[in-house]
């Protein structure tokens, strides 16, 4: 198992079946070797640093049924609501002064903002605050969307794969959905210009350490610049409310081996992970993560957004949780700092 770890260490690829081994056969002991090896990469290119975002959930609208998700069309407890640009604008000007140097727009599909109104949001934010990144997590949209926004100043995109096997993806989703597409919209974004980001949920219903592997063989074909994973976590209100959620182990297991797969990658311990563990973000940022994402979205929708149930934060104050943020990376030896956090390219270390 170690000489696996080695080989991917000094390769960046394992065949499928390598990686298999690996994710069916891990033992703590192994996943500290290998948490290791991913801590000396992961400082080669981005020492102790921290990269923070400034997370806007700006609507909780969707006309997607994913069954997955709290906020899906068929939930009818759902508490809707929708952020003027007025509101953004707020969270960006407050998260400006608390040193957030990048903005992640993110909603569900929400066809109340129509291509005009994100170019409009975007153009402001850029206009107020040149020096930040812009990104956008929006959902599925066509090429020309994809460009309009991009002209508009919008820096990244981030849209979760889930998963790369097919017939595992529509076990998540609704058949209107569909993997190609999926797809499409990645390697369009790519071709676009944009720092483009992918990801999946570790441990989703139906999910094999095969289709794991099938997930790290089409991130090394992406080559994106962020991959976000954390565990899935029923929701009440889905289909999927009586499943097992994903654990920890294996959630930091993956998140070690796409840092030795993508090493260059801006990598989130995400808020799914310090909701399973009360230390969870901290360990991701062990495992070799380097990106946290505290948010700014007012107190009084963040109850609203809840894609999976028990999710931390949500009646803290943006201040709270960036000094939080700021500790929690101070205690086991890192520093948040002031910064864009663009992905550095390959070869290019600190």
């Amino acid at each position: 198992m170690k000489e696996l770890i080695d080989k991917l260490e000094k390769q960046h690829i394992l065949s499928k079946e390598e990686y298999t081994t690996l994710i069916k056969n891990f033992t703590p002991e192994i996943s500290e070797y290998l948490f290791e090896k991913a801590r000396n990469v992961r400082h080669k290119y981005y020492g102790h640093d921290v990269y923070m975002r400034g997370l806007i959930e700006f609507t909780n609208y969707c006309k997607n049924d994913c069954l997955y998700c709290g906020i899906r069309h068929s939930n009818k407890n759902a508490d809707r609501y929708r952020l003027t640009k007025e509101q953004i604008l707020d969270c960006c000007k407050n998260g400006y002064e608390l040193g957030f140097r990048t903005f992640v727009l993110q909603g569900g599909e929400d066809d109340y903002f129509t291509d005009e109104i994100i170019v409009d949001i975007v153009k402001s934010i850029k206009q107020s605050y040149p020096d930040c990144a812009v990104t956008l997590s929006i959902g599925e949209k066509s090429y020309e969307s994809y460009l309009a926004y991009f002209n508009a100043g919008a820096d990244r995109y981030l849209l979760r794969h889930e998963t790369a096997d097919n017939e595992h993806y529509h076990k998540l989703h609704p058949h209107n959905l569909s993997p190609e597409n999926r797809k499409r919209c990645l390697f369009d974004l790519k071709k676009i210009g944009y720092q483009v980001g992918c990801g999946f949920m570790v441990g989703s219903p139906y999910q094999t350490a095969e289709n794991l592997a099938d997930d790290m063989l089409f991130i090394k074909k992406l080559q994106p610049d962020m991959v976000g994973i954390g565990p899935f976590i029923a929701q009440h209100d889905t289909p999927f409310h009586d499943k097992e959620n994903g654990t920890l182990e294996l959630t930091l297991f993956m998140l070690g081996l796409l840092r030795l797969t993508v090493p260059n990658a801006l990598i989130p311990s995400t808020t799914a992970l310090g909701t399973i563990a009360p230390n969870g973000r901290e360990l991701g940022i062990l495992a070799g993560a380097n990106v946290v994402m505290p948010n700014l979205s007012p107190v009084s929708v963040r109850k609203k957004y809840l894609l999976y149930d028990n999710k931390i934060c949500t009646g803290d104050e943006a201040a709270e949780c960036r000094f939080c943020m700021q500790n929690r990376m101070k205690s086991i030896g890192y520093n948040v700092v002031i910064s864009r956090g663009d992905a550095k390219q390959l070869g290019v270390r600190n």
